[in-house]
């Protein structure tokens, strides 16, 4: 028998009964502002499917046993639109030291190099500096940014209705800190504008907002 996914409400219930149970039928009503019997359905649904239980005269608790499909289901449901951050960008004029400055000055270790209109051209990691940097005669400040980064035909990348899951196995596969989310123009793949980057932090983020029950925040 295939798993009814529960609606927003009932994660809510399971959320209260997790942290605050045991607690009655009535409580649950009044902390979500319906009446008790709008919410005889949904507790049913709960109960049969092991998330709660109850007991005459004590109310609602949390079994747990169904917290791992929970928390999968939560997370099918974020996109990467949901959990990316701003992207740090350089334009396709500058300079390795540039890149440098940037990344010091945003507390990031991936820059995304653009040209017009933030189509993506690009990328600059740390790495990619530091070889260049130990490099006999380098001088960062007269090094095209072109001449370090990763061009576009080699770059990993997220469009932003990715699933989450679907980005961490990327960066997961190709043993990488960042992607780029783009949205292609044009329906050109070789057109590419930037909208935002995601992390390893943004995931690692994410868990932690999971684990303390606010992962409602990230759905659009």
């Amino acid at each position: 028998m295939s798993k009814i996914p529960l609606s927003s409400r009932q994660k809510r219930i399971a959320e209260i009964v997790r942290q605050d149970g045991p607690i009655t039928g009535d409580n649950i009503a009044e902390r979500l502002s319906v009446t008790r019997a709008a919410l005889r359905s949904d507790l049913a649904i709960l109960v049969m499917s092991g998330i709660l239980d109850a007991r005459p005269k004590v109310g609602y608790y949390y079994t747990g046993k169904n917290t791992l499909g929970m928390l999968m289901e939560e997370i099918s449901e974020i996109r990467v639109r949901d959990l990316q951050s701003v992207p740090i960008a350089i334009g396709n004029n500058k300079t390795a030291y540039d890149a440098v400055v940037t990344m010091f000055l945003e507390d990031v270790g991936t820059v995304f190099v653009v040209g017009e209109n933030s189509t993506l051209l690009g990328v600059v990691s740390r790495k990619d500096l530091l070889k260049t940097a130990i490099n006999k005669g380098s001088d960062l400040q007269k090094i095209p940014i072109v001449m370090v980064m990763t061009p576009l035909s080699k770059l990993i990348v997220a469009a932003p209705d990715d699933s989450v899951a679907t980005a961490a196995r990327r960066l997961i596969d190709n043993e990488i800190d960042c992607l780029p989310v783009v949205k292609v123009l044009n329906n050109d793949k070789h057109c590419m504008e930037v909208v935002g980057r995601i992390t390893k932090t943004n995931f690692t983020r994410l868990l932690v907002d999971l684990a303390e029950g606010k992962g409602g925040s990230y759905h659009s």
